[in-house]
């Protein structure tokens, strides 16, 4: 398997569990809308922005440091330096995670009345407050065996902490929602503890199953340059202080979120009630299906830190541009029809998922995010395995200024009212991404090329969106005379999906968008398929 076969085949399986998790996500999402509402729902989501912003500064960046020192360490054969790094970066993030996951229980109270201004967030912080000092040392674990350019134990950890959160979190929304609401979220809340901690055994049995082979490599080595401790410290601080302002950004905007939108609108004349319930359509509803066409760019990124900052340890610029021109491909290829998609099936995914309406509006103006957050995503994961950590820092920056102001604004105005939020959260992404595209292509010499990475994407998108449409027009009334509404909506969804993914692909590569070469860099799958469209004459090389 050539190289970039090997970095697209990390992302691919981070790619697939992250789906997993998303659509088990989903499903926790359905359940939690029918039991909880929209007001439990949006109860349950104020307990994120606040620890997600705890986690963000606990975990300091220290695990995509690691990630990136431990692939640099092992592209020269040193495997001391790379565990020396993990050992180091393990003892910083227990303290660390001991010391926000204590902040955040004894100022929960101050969080809920001023941050999240509803005092019923408090239960949800306080269930959720454990999952901080877990997800710390867990992320450790992570990093260690990304950095050694192996992600199905991030991918399976992955599945295994959904899988535990699910259950915990249907067991105690049962037990609790009688108390009221606000319990019923905080044992929700709880799901995110569980599922670290099950995760978190996961991968210490995965590490110490493989820990003794490792250190015989060790002990084989022939040592040229040894680290101290405090080098390596200093190394890891180096890097992760960027790192930890740039994840600190999107908690923060989340937190923006959280009080100003139901500041502006109450301004727009909605009351408390509905502009939680609001709030919980574009959080809770909307924000979480835009999530699944990113799944693919954040596992890109993942799998570009290490893989950009092997082929810079290596001294490859071909292999730079290589592998940033294939990340960036298929991040457009993936999310222009995702993009597309999502804003013409907006009103039937919120209708099948969470038996909404309301939800679709948010969603629909959502959907165009998508190609920005992806694009910033990807292209984030190439300046932090190149090194230039603090880029993408400044360029959110830039994103989320204009979002302050735009929602500030728009989200007061009746007219628009959360709809104005998501437009923000649109033009915000697409400054960063802007800033972003620019940086990369000064650093490595790659160039954007419209035609082949817009237009064509675009044509394809628009037939596919036809399609889309027509067979919606024609197969809808037949389904709905023959199941109930719901779950022909559903059954009507997925034929949309995998019929759109289908006219997509075929019309990309009829116009020249797919070549021979693209098809190959799938893993596995590749060779199969660029045979069958070479048997039919469809592709060119």
């Amino acid at each position: 398997m050539s190289r970039g076969q090997s970095f697209l085949k990390g992302a691919l399986i981070l790619s697939a569990a992250g789906l997993g998790v998303r659509l088990m996500g989903a499903g926790l999402k359905i359940f939690l809308a029918a039991v909880m509402g929209d007001e439990g729902i949006g109860l349950y989501q104020m307990a994120y922005p606040v620890y997600t912003t705890l986690l963000a500064i606990s975990t300091a960046g220290i695990p995509i440091a690691v990630s990136k020192l431990v692939a640099e360490s092992l592209a020269q054969k040193d495997f001391r330096g790379a565990y020396r790094v993990f050992k180091v970066a393990l003892a910083i993030l227990t303290i660390l995670g001991s010391v926000f996951t204590l902040l955040l229980l004894l100022g929960a109270n101050f969080f809920a009345s001023s941050i999240a201004q509803d005092p019923r967030a408090y239960y949800p912080l306080i269930g959720i407050s454990p999952a901080i000092f877990l997800v710390t040392i867990m992320s450790v674990f992570r990093g260690f065996f990304q950095g050694q350019q192996e992600m199905m134990p991030t991918a399976s950890s992955q599945i295994v902490e959904q899988a535990a959160r699910i259950v915990v979190v249907i067991v105690l929304v049962y037990l609790l929602l009688p108390r009221g609401l606000e319990f019923a979220a905080a044992g929700a809340a709880f799901g995110a503890v569980a599922g670290a901690l099950f995760s978190l055994l996961f991968l210490l049995f995965l590490f110490f199953r493989s820990r003794k082979a490792f250190l015989g490599k060790i002990e084989r080595q022939i040592i040229l340059k040894d680290f101290s401790w405090q080098q390596v410290l200093y190394r890891i601080f180096a890097l992760s202080i960027p790192i930890t302002l740039g994840s600190l950004v999107l908690p923060l905007i989340n937190l923006l979120d959280l009080s100003i939108v139901p500041l502006r609108l109450h301004q727009a004349g909605f009351s408390t009630v509905e502009a939680t319930s609001l709030y919980g359509q574009l959080t809770g509803m909307a924000n979480s299906v835009i999530q699944f066409p990113v799944l693919l760019t954040i596992a890109l990124a993942m799998s570009l830190v290490p893989a950009i900052s092997e082929a810079q340890a290596l001294r490859s610029t071909t292999l730079i541009r290589e592998r940033t021109g294939l990340a960036l491909r298929v991040t457009l290829f993936f999310a222009i029809p995702a993009s597309l998609g999502l804003f013409i099936l907006a009103e039937p995914t919120t209708l099948v998922l969470f038996d909404n309406v309301g939800a679709s509006y948010p969603l629909a103006v959502l959907s165009f995010a998508v190609v920005f957050l992806s694009l910033y995503t990807a292209t984030s994961g190439i300046l932090q395995g190149l090194g230039r950590t603090l880029d993408p820092v400044k360029n959110m920056v830039f994103g989320a200024a204009i979002k302050f102001v735009l929602s500030w604004i728009l989200t007061a105005m009746p007219a628009l009212h959360i709809g104005g939020a998501a437009f923000s959260t649109v033009a915000g992404f697409s400054v960063a991404a802007f800033f972003n595209i620019r940086q990369v292509s000064v650093l490595t010499g790659w160039r954007f090329s419209f035609g082949d990475l817009l237009v064509k994407p675009l044509v394809a998108a628009f037939f596919m969106s036809w399609g889309v449409l027509l067979t919606s027009g024609l197969l809808g009334p037949f389904l709905g005379s023959l199941v109930p509404g719901r779950l022909a909506g559903g059954l009507l969804l997925i034929i949309e999906i995998l019929l759109g993914l289908v006219i997509y692909v075929l019309v990309l590569i009829l116009i020249g968008g797919l070549t021979e070469a693209d098809l190959k860099a799938v893993p596995r799958l590749g060779n199969p398929l660029s045979r069958w469209v070479r048997r039919f004459k469809l592709i060119r090389k």
